[in-house]
């Protein structure tokens, strides 16, 4: 028999990449520019996984619509400029590269990604790291509502065929978690991010990973004589 597609679709920041030294710089920079006070480094990365308009208005929901939009703009100029610093470098986390090419080889599973990053933004870091051809759907909060509704994950489905019952959404926050509860797929969460694994299980995580080694036998522990189940399996009955 045929087995069926498996698809696992990744967040990208805290989960692939570990871009916190320039989220957070960028975000300085931004605020800095309009006149406003730098937050403290954890709230920042505290909203990493929402998209930027949903990001800024979730850390300064007391100033103007218009001049949030003026530090959103700042943040994406501030953000392309820093690049270029060495010390403000994007690396991949620790196993990111051997899990997705030992995923990639199976014949029944795709990869994806679902993503608060612009479509520009989250093309640049899969060029960085050569990672463009691991993946065959890209969701991005140019596409779809910012988590965690579930559209990126829904239009992840539509793109390649894939159940619900056999997806897993890997991420680092809450957000991804609940964006997977939503759309009805599994949720792994990872504990090297930027929300703790307390949060990310009162979100819905179905387990927490430790490392990228971890993935592939815990997705295959969830399918295992589970082929059959739906959204009762996701919500964790």
């Amino acid at each position: 028999m045929t087995s069926p597609l498996r698809l696992i679709v990744f967040d990208c920041d805290g989960t692939l990449i570990d871009s916190q030294h320039m989220i957070v710089a960028a975000m300085n920079h931004a605020f800095d520019a309009h006149g406003l006070e730098a937050l403290p480094r954890e709230q920042v990365l505290s909203i990493v996984g929402l998209s930027l308009e949903e990001a800024i208005h979730a850390l300064v929901p007391h100033v103007e619509a218009p001049v949030r939009t003026r530090v959103t703009e700042s943040y994406k100029g501030a953000f392309h400029e820093l690049r270029a610093r060495k010390d403000l470098a994007e690396p991949l986390f620790p196993g990111v590269r051997e899990a997705l090419d030992a995923l990639s080889a199976r014949g029944d599973t795709v990869l994806g990604i679902a993503t608060g990053k612009s479509q520009r933004g989250l093309r640049h870091a899969l060029d960085l790291h050569g990672l463009g051809d691991y993946f065959v759907t890209l969701q991005t909060a140019d596409d779809a509502p910012s988590k965690p509704h579930p559209e990126m994950l829904l239009r992840a489905l539509r793109e390649t065929g894939a159940e619900p019952h056999n997806t897993v959404l890997v991420g680092d926050t809450s957000y991804d978690m609940a964006m997977a509860r939503a759309a009805g797929t599994h949720a792994f969460g990872v504990d090297w991010g930027y929300h703790e694994p307390h949060q990310l299980e009162a979100a819905g995580a179905h387990l927490v990973l430790s490392d990228f080694a971890g993935l592939a036998p815990a997705a295959d522990a969830l399918w295992a004589g589970r082929a059959d189940e739906t959204k009762a399996a996701a919500g964790g009955a």
